[in-house]
């Protein structure tokens, strides 16, 4: 698929998504406003195409104190650590009640379409990464950062987050040779498989 072609097709459906979900966009912003009030939002840094930092957009799933309720309870932050920077499902004190829902449908994420129809993602790529986990690439973090993340990618769809570096990272890599528009309309559908069967998703 060529950069133009992928442009495109990422425009296209992140519109159609934006404007289909437009309801639910009003109806989880309302939810969380009268659950947990503002912001609705969350924006946190990730690793874009050719290293450029972005922020990324998600419904905000946690408490406003978040990062300080994971660094001062050292316990917690070195579980984080050694879980690939994520906590278990059930073990994480920084999500609402309202966040835990969000995370396991993985409409959290529905934002994200803000960031494709930006240019910074594309719906079908790698995992959006923090800074400090591309040390987890090592030396082949040069090809890891040819493609712009992803609303989902072969990652997500073949174990989501029970997947673990290094076996992630071949299966990110991976998609630099098989990318095209027949293989991300497959990942497409195979993600919405997932989500309706919540493999994985927290």
């Amino acid at each position: 698929m060529t950069y133009l072609g992928k442009r495109l097709f990422d425009i296209v459906g992140s519109v159609f998504a934006l404007i289909a979900f437009s309801p639910l966009f009003i109806l989880l912003s309302m939810l969380i406003l009268i659950t947990d009030g503002r912001p609705v939002f969350y924006r946190q840094k990730r690793i874009g195409k050719g290293g450029k930092t972005f922020r990324i957009i998600k419904f905000r799933s946690m408490y406003k104190d978040a990062d300080k309720i994971l660094k001062n309870n050292p316990t917690i932050y070195q579980k984080y650590l050694e879980n690939d920077y994520k906590l278990p499902e059930g073990e994480d004190p920084r999500i609402t009640k309202i966040g835990l829902f969000l995370r396991k449908t993985s409409l959290d994420e529905l934002p994200q379409f803000f960031n494709v129809l930006k240019g910074d993602m594309s719906l079908v790529g790698p995992r959006p990464i923090v800074p400090e986990e591309l040390q987890e690439y090592g030396e082949k973090k040069n090809k890891f950062l040819l493609m712009k993340p992803g609303i989902t990618g072969i990652w997500q769809v073949s174990g989501r987050s029970e997947l673990k570096y290094p076996e992630r990272t071949e299966v990110e890599l991976k998609y630099i040779q098989v990318q095209s528009f027949r293989f991300d309309l497959r990942v497409l559908f195979k993600t919405v498989n997932c989500v309706f069967k919540r493999q994985g998703a927290f």
